[in-house]
């Protein structure tokens, strides 16, 4: 559980929207913030006791989907500490994102969790706005189930969904703002709020630095304690690094902290020399 609110918390979401559009009508969003060779490592813990690890990575080559140029996105999240004599969990969430839309064309996701076994893939086709969704037997790891699902316009996945929302520019809210953001994940359209609640200056491993606070609006689960129950925190800068999350879990409360980051290759901001 620990393992999969940190890859839950960290791929937070984003998109919006309806009807079919042709080839040529992908949107273009500039990225100055992130870009290949990036990977950022988290610890989780209760209290003093570490209960896992996580990466996220954007890896260095670029990939081809639907005739698109993408990156390769995954979180990798594996149990640790003495954490690891009760659980071994080792999980693996990717997606292959378009470099210029910023939208996933392909979504896997990979669970080890002590028994439990889980492998899916989404298949977006943005030209028809839809996502099929193959489960596949976690034994025979042949095709289980396969089902087709009407999705938003420039629908994104858990993993894409939070490089989209480290593109937005924070400058424009003030305290209290809430971002509404839509998601398609496993079989379901969410629409997602996220309250601003400020900026201040957070200790981490890597140093102090100056962060924003974000609080998603949880809806009601089995996992965490209450639509308040968690609260993020990525970095007032170009770069937006997720820095730290604190849940409120029925199972009590859980922390990530960032141990580690290396910055990607990003595009450089365009000089204007008329301003």
């Amino acid at each position: 559980m620990i393992v999969r609110f940190l890859i839950f918390t960290l791929a937070l979401l984003a998109f919006i929207a309806w009807s079919e559009k042709s080839s040529d009508t992908y949107r273009y969003i500039p990225n100055y913030v992130w870009g290949p060779g990036e990977k950022i490592t988290y610890r989780a813990h209760y209290g003093f006791i570490t209960a896992g690890t996580g990466e996220m990575i954007i890896h260095d080559d670029i990939y081809e989907f639907n005739g698109r140029k993408c990156y390769k996105l995954e979180i990798i999240g594996k149990s640790g500490g003495l954490f690891e004599f009760v659980m071994h969990i080792e999980d693996y969430w990717g997606t292959y994102f378009d470099v210029e839309s910023i939208i996933p064309h392909y979504f896997y996701r990979n669970l080890q969790e002590g028994r439990y076994r889980k492998w899916e893939t989404t298949d977006f086709n943005h030209e028809t706005d839809t996502a099929t969704v193959i489960t596949f037997d976690k034994v025979t790891k042949k095709i289980g189930t396969l089902e087709k699902f009407a999705v938003p316009d420039n629908a994104q996945d858990m993993v894409g969904g939070y490089y989209y929302l480290r593109l937005l520019d924070f400058s424009k809210f003030t305290k209290g703002d809430t971002i509404i953001v839509d998601s398609f994940f496993d079989d379901t359209s969410y629409n997602f709020k996220i309250l601003y609640l400020g900026k201040e200056k957070l200790n981490t491993a890597i140093g102090k630095i100056n962060s924003i606070i974000l609080q998603p609006i949880m809806p009601k689960n089995k996992l965490f304690d209450g639509e308040n129950s968690i609260t993020v925190w990525i970095s007032d800068d170009i770069n937006k690094v997720p820095l730290k999350a604190r849940a409120n879990m029925f199972i009590g409360a859980v922390e990530i902290e960032i141990t580690e980051y290396t910055a990607g290759k990003r595009k450089q901001r365009p000089v204007k020399f008329w301003e």
